[in-house]
């Protein structure tokens, strides 16, 4: 597996525009340094060029691992989870009325949530922080 050149990892950033491109926290106020993450699983062999890589809180990262599908509990059927590259995120999610809950509106966002933990504890709290100071929901057309 090639390693990720300094210039992609530039870019997959810029490109995020300083958010996980999942639970769309920002990186600035994150605790740990978020990663540029796979959308194709490496462990899958997935490639580790611009168009497979996404940045990613490690939150999501980590409960996103190699997963790529899940069981969509309403349709009954095996859906792909939200990918950042072929999906834009406001037409899969959407927040709940106090700007603290992801809402999957689609198959895809509804089997992205659970696996990927959008509604851990942490998350929410931050985003309740960040609604205080006029930071959350980000305004950035995702």
């Amino acid at each position: 597996m090639p390693r990720l050149k300094p210039a992609d990892r530039e870019t997959a950033a810029q490109r995020a525009g300083g958010h996980c491109e999942y639970c769309r926290s920002p990186e600035d106020l994150s605790p740990s340094p978020f990663s540029i993450e796979h959308v194709n699983p490496a462990a899958l062999r997935g490639a580790t060029e611009l168009e497979n890589l996404a940045l990613s809180c490690q939150g999501c990262n980590n409960h996103k691992y190699t997963c790529t599908d899940a069981l969509d509990r309403i349709s009954g059927i095996s859906v792909p989870l939200f990918n950042p590259r072929r999906d834009r995120w406001a037409d899969h999610f959407g927040w709940a009325d106090d700007f603290t809950l992801i809402v999957g509106l689609t198959p895809v966002g509804r089997v992205t949530v659970e696996p990927l933990k959008l509604k851990r504890r942490g998350v929410v709290n931050l985003r309740r922080a960040l609604r205080a100071l006029g930071r959350h929901p980000p305004d950035d057309g995702r």
